[in-house]
């Protein structure tokens, strides 16, 4: 079984995306989904196990994939994956900046090293990465950037870290999307909801229970899916957006549209689309059942 991407396989053909957290979750499906349509995918991440397994996974398919371990929080480190991949395949067409992180907590209890932490790893490194893409190929040759962000409209209390990073890192995505065109270079962001992937079980206590509260508190009545997020994701990287910078795409199950001026009902009529042939529910989840 391979995976069943709604797009035409040889879509990225003669193509290299770099795909940030590439070791699990939204990077791991991403990295198989181009990989299935041609593309040599670089997958990049701090824990080089994650990544050789996702590596196997991709290859033992027939994919074109590399893999680099690399903390994006550093910046040196950044440049010589960056050049490396130049230096192993002499083009970098897409970047998929997807490595991030955070934790539960109410503000008051977030400690300064904390806070900077997680907006490090969910802006600072993004920014890094971007800016050696563009200053080292793209700037000369074009190309699609997509960054990742949250669903932090209207404020993400219990992760306002993670959400003034997201927040940042939206704004980021729309001044290089200006700065950037005359470049040939498209920036664009995707804003996945609750997904349900293997970041699930990195939460304890009160993060647990607000994640199994989410299906409830959205129009859709559930979860997303990682396939649902990659094809954003691909269709932002591919020809057919080729009129599009500076967009965000939402993946979240309409949940910033929720308000208390109309009650949610409960259904079972939003079908997820699951592309991803390795996938699996989060143990959480399976819990649950």
């Amino acid at each position: 079984m391979n995976y069943e991407s709604i797009f035409k396989p040889d879509l990225f053909d003669g193509k290299v995306v770099i795909v940030t957290g590439g070791g699990s979750g939204i990077g791991r499906c991403a990295a198989h989904e181009l990989a299935w349509l041609g593309a040599h995918v670089v997958i990049v991440g701090r824990n080089p196990d994650k990544l050789a397994k996702v590596r196997a996974e991709i290859e033992a398919e027939g994919g074109r994939v590399s893999s680099h371990a690399c903390d994006i929080r550093d910046e040196l480190a950044v440049g010589a994956v960056v050049e490396a991949v130049l230096a192993e395949q002499g083009r970098i067409d897409g970047l998929v900046n997807n490595a991030g992180g955070q934790y539960f907590s109410p503000i008051k209890d977030i400690s300064t090293k904390g806070f900077d932490a997680v907006v490090r790893s969910n802006l600072v490194g993004g920014f890094i990465f971007m800016r050696e893409v563009y200053t080292r190929w793209m700037e000369q040759h074009g190309g699609a950037i997509v960054n990742l962000t949250a669903d932090m409209w209207n404020g993400l209390p219990g992760f306002a870290h993670s959400g003034a990073a997201r927040a940042g890192m939206t704004s980021l995505t729309e001044s290089a999307a200006c700065e950037w065109a005359a470049a040939g270079v498209r920036v664009n962001s995707v804003a996945p909801g609750m997904i349900a992937s293997s970041g699930f079980d990195n939460y304890t206590g009160d993060a647990v229970a607000k994640i199994l509260e989410f299906p409830k508190a959205v129009p859709v009545q559930r979860y997303g899916t990682v396939s649902e997020v990659s094809a954003a994701i691909v269709f932002l990287l591919s020809p057919a957006a080729a009129f599009i910078t500076g967009s965000c795409i939402r993946v979240d199950g309409g949940g910033p549209n929720a308000r208390s001026s109309w009650k949610l009902q409960e259904h079972e009529k939003s079908i997820p689309f699951d592309g991803f042939h390795l996938d699996a529910l989060p143990d959480l989840l399976k819990n649950e059942r």
